[in-house]
């Protein structure tokens, strides 16, 4: 059964890093959330490609049990090219071609409108609406963004924040929302909009995570080699919302669980480039990471 839907981009990436590059390869906010989500359950990916995605790719998806019933197949997919300097978490974007991502109007396949929980990835906040307008019930939702919609559409952004339970989103783009340096405060201002929880992601340095009755710093998994950064936010994500969906469990304890699973997800995708090391890890894998981590944070 599909009872989580995640909601984002599929796109083929051009990359450098100062540990190599990497041309075409599989990208996305719904590309890394949705195989992040895979290792607990199986996610229903809302999504649009072009003719131009290439067979290998649909390939991963299938072998990953993501259910691609929500992914429109028209015109060309969204390209992304981008450089990481030494500073891993910068990215210059060189250049994006929306391509059919421009005219994306979603229309969700009957199954995937009565899951129980949602995930609204890195996307057009106008897309964020139609999707959650047309789930029945009221899903556990979250919502991810980034600065470009936080300058173009901040007030359907707001929007969609006030109609969900749990917001992600990076430090830069938290202070940017709020104009304000201070994390803890964007942090507050984040659950006046109206969620039950935010998190504010810190890359390297873990993540923050606040209710109305409780702050928590999460860890990060203490990498040796990164090799490129590109969807480990994503990856954050999905692998949160995943880890809620297979346990039912939305309370303030067990979330903070799905943090420190997410957070380790992350740590797999940074290890090699697009999805390459992602895709090969096992969930024994993850779980190993995830009581080092316990032994690590112990005191």
């Amino acid at each position: 059964m599909t009872n989580l839907i995640i909601v984002g981009t599929i796109g083929l990436d051009d990359v450098e890093t100062p540990f190599g590059k990497v041309k075409s390869s599989l990208g996305g906010s719904g590309s890394y959330a949705s195989l992040a989500a895979s290792f607990f359950c199986r996610p229903g990916l809302v999504s649009v490609a072009g003719s131009d995605l290439p067979d290998k790719h649909w390939q991963l998806f299938s072998k990953n049990k993501i259910d691609t019933a929500g992914v429109e197949k028209t015109g060309k997919t969204f390209r992304w090219s981008g450089k990481y300097l030494f500073d891993m978490n910068e990215v210059k974007t060189k250049k994006t071609e929306l391509n059919s991502l421009a005219n994306f109007d979603p229309t969700l396949p009957p199954h995937f409108r009565e899951a129980k929980f949602l995930f609204l990835g890195n996307i057009d906040p106008t897309i964020q609406l139609q999707v959650l307008k047309q789930m029945k019930g009221k899903p556990f939702a979250a919502i991810d963004t980034m600065d470009y919609w936080i300058e173009l559409k901040k007030e359907k952004l707001l929007r969609v924040i006030s109609k969900i339970q749990l917001v992600v989103m990076n430090e830069s783009e938290a202070r940017m929302l709020f104009d304000t340096p201070n994390l803890i405060k964007a942090g507050r201002e984040l659950l006046n909009l109206g969620p039950d929880y935010a998190v504010i992601k810190k890359g390297e340095h873990g993540a923050l995570f606040f209710s109305h009755n409780a702050f928590f710093s999460a860890p990060s998994y203490p990498l040796e080699e990164v090799k490129d950064p590109t969807g480990a936010g994503d990856s954050f994500a999905g692998g949160l919302m995943g880890y809620l969906t297979i346990t039912g469990d939305t309370s303030e304890k067990n979330i903070r669980k799905g943090i420190v699973y997410g957070s380790i997800i992350a740590s797999f995708c940074a290890e090699g480039f697009s999805l390459n090391y992602l895709s090969s890890t096992k969930l024994k894998d993850i779980k190993e990471r995830y009581n080092l981590i316990k032994k690590i944070r112990k005191f």
